[in-house]
This record gives structure tokens, sequence and C-alpha cells, in this order.
């Protein structure tokens, strides 16, 4: 593939995630993505700061697509139901990612650098989440709580979406958990 043709952005996601597999991350280097990928080392940053990033790419618009649908939810939506907008809102992004997303999954697992880079981007989600319930009106302490759930919610719907043997989407598993959570301040029945 010449280094004129489309899709550069995706050329090198490829490229990083087959090379991260084979070989690890931190024996991969950025001219080995760029070469694998029939480009050039500049062309890789021009879109990629670093090789970390690869892996990142389009956290940027999930967050802003879960915080514009907390920010445009009924106003007199609750919280969690503000919140359960922000989950719809990510599970448009997993259509049919599952495969990348469950090698990626490894390739962060296996590197403390990319698990430290996911836990930032996971609390860079909460923050902003919360600021968005705080501009709709919710309590500070109220808001940092709901915030934090979406990303417990969201994690655990990620991993459970990305099991060998599931089949639902990601909005439906989200939906579950959502629902699990509002039994849990129950009482148990006694049957």
């Amino acid at each position: 593939m010449g280094r004129w043709e489309p899709d550069a952005v995706g050329r090198l996601r490829a490229a990083a995630l087959d090379l991260f597999v084979e070989r690890g991350y931190d024996a991969t280097t950025v001219a080995d993505i760029a070469e694998r990928a029939g480009l050039t080392a500049r062309t890789f940053f021009r879109h990629f700061a670093d090789k970390r990033e690869v892996l990142f790419h389009g956290a940027e618009l999930l967050q802003r697509a879960m915080v514009d649908a907390v920010r445009e939810a009924p106003p007199a939506t609750p919280a969690l139901g503000a919140i359960a907008a922000a989950l719809h809102a990510a599970a448009a992004f997993f259509g049919d990612i599952r495969a990348y997303a469950r090698r990626r999954r490894e390739v962060i697992a296996a590197s403390a650098e990319l698990r430290e880079r996911e836990l930032i981007k996971q609390a860079s989600l909460s923050a902003a989440l919360a600021d968005a319930l705080v501009a709709r009106g919710v309590a500070a302490t109220d808001a940092r709580l709901a915030a934090e759930t979406a990303t417990l919610v969201f994690r655990v719907a990620f991993e459970r979406w990305l099991e060998a043997d599931e089949t639902r989407s990601f909005g439906a598993i989200a939906d579950e958990l959502l629902h699990g959570l509002g039994a849990l301040h129950r009482p148990p029945r006694d049957d």
C-alpha cells in the first residue's frame, strides 16, 4: 500500500496493534509502526503524540459524546438518568470494534504504562461527567458520586461486552448493570 493511500489513522492503528500483540508494547517503536503501515514516522506524529495514543484514539470523542448526552438530557432527568443517557451515547461507539477491542485489552493488560494511561482516561471522563452534572444543578458531591458510578458501570459493561461468549450490545449490558444498581439499595425479598 502506498504512502498516498487514504486512512492513515486506520492503517497506523491496525499496524500498531498488530505489532504490540506480536512484539509487545515496549519492543515496538514508532518507526516500526509507520513502516508496517507503509507510512513515515512524520505521518505518524501528524496524527498521534506518541505510540500510547494509538490505543486511545477516539477517547476524546467518546468523552465529548457522553458529556453532551448529560448536558442534553431533559431538565427534569435525575442524575442517574443523565448518566444512563451518557452510557447510551457511548454505546454508539462500540458497533463493530469488538475484535479490535479484545486485542487492545490484551495489550493494555500487559503494560503498566498503558494501564496507568487507561486509568487517567477514566478519571478524566469521570471529572468531565461530574462537571456536566454540576452544570445541570446537581450538588457537587452527588455529581461526583454519579459520575464515578458511570465510569464504573462503563468499565464493567465494557469488560462484559468483550467476553468471548457475549453477544449483547454494550448498551444492553450497561442498562442491565444500571438496573442492578437500583436493586442494590432495596432490601432482599423474603420469598
